[in-house]
């Protein structure tokens, strides 16, 4: 129990024990002894709530950092969120585009997803963040990204990315976004042409 809440359920039981200027008869102290009780035990498991919703509020913190570090870094031409990437990682890609599937390890995903897609592209696919939420190990990003393709024509996607994130690492992925775009582009060139 939190210290607070014992000071205050002491201070009750004194209170009842003090002389009093008139006989309240049977009730008062049985009423003095549950308020002891209701505040000595009730704050004590109040305390701890609070503690808890901290605790997920610096956990929830602590795993959109390495996403949204990455994004950054991914923006400013300096690296990418798949930097934080687990080497054991599965990220699947939902829907019906022609890179859909689920990728198993970080090497699967940068072999037959990142590398084939930066190779139709003449300039860097550059992310704009709409929105980064957490909830627990969960972080999901919603984000627009622009670019130029080989063939000189735009690249535009809006995307959803859920991550669960494990000691600032992503250890699984699943991506949704318009899969139309996506396979118009995919099919436009070769990656090694």
């Amino acid at each position: 129990m939190h210290i607070d809440s014992l000071m205050l359920g002491y201070m009750f039981h004194q209170q009842r024990n003090q002389p009093a200027a008139a006989d309240n008869g049977f009730l008062a102290p049985v009423l003095s002894d549950f308020l002891a009780l209701a505040f000595g035990l009730g704050l004590g498991f109040m305390i701890p709530a609070h503690s808890a919703v901290a605790r997920a509020d610096t956990r929830e913190a602590q795993n959109k950092a390495p996403i949204a570090a990455g994004f950054d870094d991914w923006k400013n031409g300096t690296g990418s969120p798949d930097d934080h990437l687990a080497d054991n990682a599965t990220w699947t890609i939902a829907g019906n585009s022609l890179a859909s599937r689920t990728y198993h390890g970080r090497e699967d995903f940068l072999a037959n997803v990142i590398r084939p897609f930066n190779a139709r592209m003449s300039g860097r696919l550059i992310p704009d963040v709409r929105h980064i939420y957490a909830d627990g190990d969960t972080v999901i990003v919603h984000f627009d990204a622009a670019g130029t393709a080989r063939d000189h024509k735009p690249y535009r996607n809006s995307y959803a990315w859920f991550f669960t994130v494990r000691g600032k690492r992503m250890v699984d992925a699943t991506a949704f976004y318009d899969s139309t775009a996506s396979n118009d582009f995919w099919r436009r060139m070769r990656p090694d042409a």
